[in-house]
């Protein structure tokens, strides 16, 4: 691999993380980029491409490769996560991250941001309704008036339920009812991640 100079050996290592996640169902952009950088014989992080520079040919590689089976998959996964939202909806369910945006891949997460007075109100019901989950927790990246990391951006550990379902893992992570208002951040490029309500998933996936 020594030819390559940094820019192709950036590119390379973009290319190879993005497959990973469309293909194997990574959605961590960190651990992608640096197994691919380990892949192809670097662990010099000045050459690591960006989450953004994945993101550009994660679109690509879908685009390229994945022409049918992406969109079919993503269209499986934007229904699986409706069924959920509404089984969910006395929490007021979002989805977000790569099943809303459209760069989910074929083994993909689905990520959806429940709104409650209590995380016992929804261990709860899971357990009422007999669906079986594991815990744990994220720490999602927001813009608040808290205490802020080196990127200027304070950071929240949030409760996480995952549910394995015919159409993979969805996780539910936690918020508190008026956190509605917090925006979290994408891994990607670090702007305002989006979220959709039912009403908001219903229309796209009526287009």
């Amino acid at each position: 691999m020594g030819k390559e100079n940094p820019q192709q050996l950036r590119q390379l290592i973009a290319q190879q993380a993005a497959r990973m996640m469309a293909e194997d169902g990574i959605s961590d952009y960190a651990y992608a980029k640096k197994k691919a950088g380990r892949q192809v014989g670097t662990v010099d992080n000045n050459v690591l491409p960006s989450n953004a520079e994945i993101e550009e040919e994660l679109k690509l590689y879908n685009a390229l490769f994945l022409s049918e089976e992406q969109p079919e998959n993503l269209r499986a996964l934007r229904k699986s996560a409706l069924f959920t939202m509404q089984l969910l909806a006395k929490f007021n369910p979002h989805l977000t991250g790569a099943v809303l945006d459209g760069t989910a891949g074929l083994g993909s997460e689905t990520h959806i941001h429940l709104f409650a007075d209590s995380l016992k109100d929804v261990e709860m019901f899971l357990l009422n309704q007999d669906i079986p989950f594991e815990t744990n927790e994220k720490s999602y990246r927001v813009m608040n008036d808290g205490k802020r990391d080196k990127k200027g951006d304070a950071r929240k550990k949030v409760p996480v339920f995952s549910l394995e379902m015919a159409s993979g893992i969805i996780k539910l992570s936690v918020f508190e009812v008026d956190e509605i208002r917090v925006s979290t951040k994408r891994a990607a490029d670090g702007s305002n991640a989006e979220r959709a309500d039912i009403a908001d998933l219903q229309a796209l996936l009526s287009i």
